[in-house]
């Protein structure tokens, strides 16, 4: 009987939590509240990547003097002297064609023409009774899926393709043609 009474008030106290209230509420207490202002930063009057730097020698200053009283032709030629004295090599030019390449100044001179090798092909619009026949051809020749081949067709006028040879991409504009739809070459 004691047994059986003893198992009930272990049970009876395993089912019901014990509830603590003794909660300490810091963040409404006046003295945890910090009445003292952030500092500011002060950033600095010139921003150096590289940290402080030394000040120059008396001889740099002097030198930047004597540079800066210099009138603006002889100061176009102080570059060309020292890359002479110091013996440096001689840069090159850079142009869109790449580095180093020759720019013909002369007078008479008449460029040619290079040939356009890489083409891009560019659908200006397409009838709307031939819109799913369209997106069909430019899943063909692009692998694009269906949803992003039909996002692409809606944002007419769109490029297709770029980088294409001639030959390719009049065979694109032929079967754009031939569905309904005008493409063009770039």
């Amino acid at each position: 009987m004691k047994l059986i009474s003893l198992v009930r008030n272990v049970r009876s106290r395993q089912c019901q939590p014990e509830v603590i209230w003794s909660v300490q509420v810091r963040f409404l207490q006046q003295d945890s509240v910090s009445k003292a202002k952030p500092k500011k930063y002060k950033y600095p009057s010139v921003y150096d990547p590289y940290g402080p730097r030394p000040q120059p020698s008396n001889k740099i200053v002097e030198l930047a003097e004597r540079i800066a009283a210099l009138s603006p032709e002889e100061r176009k030629q102080i570059g060309p002297a020292l890359n002479e004295h110091l013996r440096l090599p001689k840069q090159q030019m850079i142009s869109s064609d790449g580095i180093g390449a020759k720019q013909d100044t002369g007078a008479g001179k008449v460029e040619e023409k290079k040939e356009k090798t890489a083409f891009d092909v560019k659908l200006e619009k397409f009838n709307a009774s031939d819109k799913i026949k369209v997106i069909k051809e430019v899943r063909t020749f692009t692998s694009l899926g269906l949803k992003e081949a039909k996002e692409l067709v809606e944002k007419v006028p769109a490029i297709l393709k770029q980088g294409v040879t001639k030959e390719e991409a009049n065979e694109i504009i032929a079967k754009i043609k031939a569905v309904g739809g005008i493409a063009v070459m770039e």
